[in-house]
């Protein structure tokens, strides 16, 4: 048991260090450090030394690697030149050289300098359809966040373009490398705001050479549940209103009511009869365990049990019994159907799915349980069947937490249905025992050794003990798992609900928030930061600030900008690091088609981006004009969203284009995005910002004054003004 006990675990160790590898050739090596007083040091992915301990690479989050993104011509770290390595393959291709102190370079270093800006050349590329690492272009700001500490609350707060995403991605991995026991054991969290924006950042991390974290959205946190379905946003922000706690907390409670009148139980020729004081006894000693909803019903139920067993008791003539008599009673009574119904009826064994479908679908329930909304907010939670929103997880989890688990065995509809399982699972475990037999058996005659070793035993040291998970999808697996570190993306945009279920995954509070208040699009998202935390941690977070914009040039911040300040005059959009001299323009409506044709053939990945109402029509429209568009509607799966993130075209609503990034956008009567929630404003901003070459504008309905004066375009290609 040892030699296969050890056999594991090298095996497991073997086969991650082998996915690390194989994930991180592309670009392993990017860069080198000509230091001072270390000398010559290659910066990579991960980090290799050879047979001797020599260090061939050098692991970017290890500290002597630092200089490589914090050193500057002011402050050198001791570093004379950064060279930056482009790699196809496993060939160098290209280099990049930043100078930082001339006077220490020797004539061959000179004769050697070469390259333009590497951050530049790499901004300039077109995109690809997924997010790729920075690891060779981190920035000193960036570099600063990433390498901040593992405790308390971080929050991140940038506008477009700032690489805020990007750097929480590169924090993840960093603090995987300096706190890898700790992190390895309780795992990493990201948090994303929809399907698509997972498929969009997933490479990142395995290219860093880290393959075990998980990557979800608030709607996947519920095991068994994947909520892809957007609520309208009234009923969104309504559930995602804290009073809900309060709701779902009486909807609980509403099923352990005690009834009015006694309830009459007929066994036989006795009839026994569960009064108030009863059921009032019962209930008190549940409520006074602590316990959640379904583990207390253990206690309610041997009260009422106790109780019933003792009037029986009575009314055949024993009077007092002991407590043997008593439990052979109330094991009969256990078992009796007029008395299970009745127990099921006073506190039933409940589900999250089960209750919040009974709350949803009875307007008595919703009376009493939604007492604190107006009839109303009633009503717009009102409804029979249908699928999981996205709003409904944080319910579901907060009913989790009230109703506790249920044993396996309560949920079997019989003791018939029981033996059934049983002995089907058991002629299915014989069969398997008998092919695992007859495979060792020929084994053994094909080698020899039937005369050497038992076939039973060659099978049993053989047996499969069920397939290895790892810490990643244990967790997913597991509600009530607590990780070591969570990392929210685009988070002003989860609502109050929505953080509690975020801070019962992470006890500890490490963290990492990502995002900008001005780009808050859900009516139920954050204000402020302070609004958010301060009921968690108040004091114990900290801010940090991306104020440089790496992906939209001047040109196009400039629009977004406007707009940013009918938002908030206070607010300031990020600088822009780049020109490009490409103008924003405008066109009809009825152009569209045309033009997302026209942008297709400038090359790299376009979106256009619609209100939600237009969806179906001018995503209809642009998929007739162009091969190969794909439309994102609402629910959209993971897999969806990869055939937009690698079509020519992608047309979606702005929920959907969060975080994303591509060559060329056309946003599609911004007015009316403005106008299509209390937000809209900041959705607007969101859809101006995600191009990182060419952007435009298309209409029927006037322009607002922040969009007005844009030069006109014809569906030529090129400028076209």
């Amino acid at each position: 048991m040892q030699n296969r006990s050890e056999r594991d675990t090298f095996a497991d160790m073997y086969a991650s260090r082998l996915a690390r590898l194989w994930a991180v050739e592309r670009g392993l090596a990017f860069g080198r450090l000509d230091h001072v007083e270390e000398g010559r040091l290659y910066i990579g992915k991960l980090g290799l030394s050879d047979d001797d301990q020599r260090r061939l690479l050098i692991d970017w989050r290890a500290p002597v690697a630092q200089p490589f993104y914090r050193a500057t011509p002011a402050v050198p770290m001791g570093v004379t030149r950064r060279r930056h390595l482009q790699t196809k393959g496993r060939a160098v291709v290209g280099v990049d050289d930043d100078l930082l102190d001339l006077d220490s370079l020797t004539d061959d270093d000179r004769a050697t300098l070469n390259g333009e800006a590497a951050l530049l050349a790499a901004l300039d590329e077109r995109r690809t359809g997924r997010m790729r690492d920075i690891v060779a272009t981190i920035q000193s700001e960036q570099d600063r966040v990433i390498r901040s500490d593992l405790n308390g609350v971080l929050v991140v707060q940038g506008g477009p373009g700032t690489g805020k995403t990007v750097v929480a991605l590169h924090r993840a991995a960093y603090l995987l490398y300096t706190h890898r026991e700790r992190l390895e054991r309780r795992g990493v969290l990201i948090l994303g705001p929809n399907l698509t924006f997972l498929r969009y950042i997933e490479q990142v991390l395995p290219s860093l050479g880290e393959t075990d974290v998980l990557l979800s959205t608030v709607g996947e946190l519920y095991p068994g549940v994947t909520a892809t379905v957007r609520e309208r946003p009234e009923v969104a922000a309504l559930k995602g209103d804290l009073r809900m706690a309060e709701v779902i907390a009486k909807a609980v409670r509403d099923r352990q009511k005690v009834p009015r009148k006694p309830i009459e139980l007929t066994l036989g020729r006795i009839t026994l009869t569960i009064d108030g004081s009863m059921l009032e006894a019962g209930r008190n000693k549940a409520a006074r365990t602590r316990r959640p909803h379904n583990q207390a019903r253990a206690v309610f139920v041997r009260s009422l049990l106790n109780a019933l067993a003792r009037q029986q008791a009575r009314k055949i003539g024993k009077g007092l019994i002991d407590d043997d008599e008593l439990a052979d009673l109330r094991e009969e009574l256990r078992t009796e159907p007029v008395v299970k119904s009745a127990l099921n009826r006073l506190w039933p064994y409940l589900t999250p799915q089960r209750l919040l479908l009974g709350l949803y679908g009875s307007a008595e329930r919703l009376g009493y349980a939604g007492s604190a909304l107006t009839p109303e907010e009633r009503s717009l939670l009102r409804r029979d069947g249908g699928e999981w929103t996205e709003s409904d997880v944080p319910l579901l989890d907060e009913a989790a937490e009230l109703l506790g688990e249920i044993d396996e065995q309560v949920l079997r509809a019989s003791a018939l249905q029981a033996e059934e399982e049983l002995a089907a699972a058991r002629q299915a475990e014989e069969r398997d025992r008998e092919a695992e037999l007859s495979y060792a058996r020929e084994v053994l005659e094909l080698t020899g050794l039937s005369d050497v070793m038992d076939a039973e035993r060659l099978a049993e040291r053989h047996r499969g003990e069920g397939p290895y998970l790892t810490t990643a999808e244990r967790a997913a697996a597991d509600r009530t798992w607590a990780y070591g570190h969570v990392i929210v993306d685009e988070a002003q945009e989860l609502s109050p609900m929505a953080w509690r279920v975020v801070m019962r995954r992470c006890p500890t509070r490490s963290m990492t928030i990502v995002g900008d208040i001005a780009q808050t699009g859900s009516a139920a998202g954050a204000r402020s930061w302070a609004g958010v935390l301060d009921p968690y941690v108040a004091g114990r977070w900290r801010q940090e600030r991306l104020t440089v914009n790496y992906r939209t040039p001047v040109e196009l911040m400039a629009v977004a900008a406007r707009v940013l300040a009918t938002i908030d005059p206070a607010l300031e959009a990020p600088t822009s690091v780049r020109e490009l001299g490409a103008e924003p323009w405008s066109a009809p409506l009825s152009a569209l088609p045309e033009l997302a044709k026209a942008e297709v053939g400038e090359g790299g990945k376009v979106a256009v981006v619609v209100p939600d109402e237009l969806l179906p029509s001018l995503g209809a429209e642009v998929a007739a004009a162009v091969a190969g568009t794909v439309v994102v509607a609402s629910g959209a799966g993971r897999a969806r969203g990869a055939e937009a993130l690698d079509a020519p075209v992608a047309v979606m609503g702005v929920a959907d284009a969060k975080g994303l990034e591509f060559d060329s956008v056309i946003v599609a009567e911004p007015d009316l995005i403005a106008a299509q929630s209390p937000r809209g404003p900041s959705d607007l901003y969101v859809a101006l910002t995600r191009a990182t070459q060419r952007l435009g504008v298309v209409h029927e309905r006037p322009l607002s004054q922040a969009l007005q004066g844009l030069p006109s375009r014809s569906t030529a290609p090129g400028n076209g003004l």
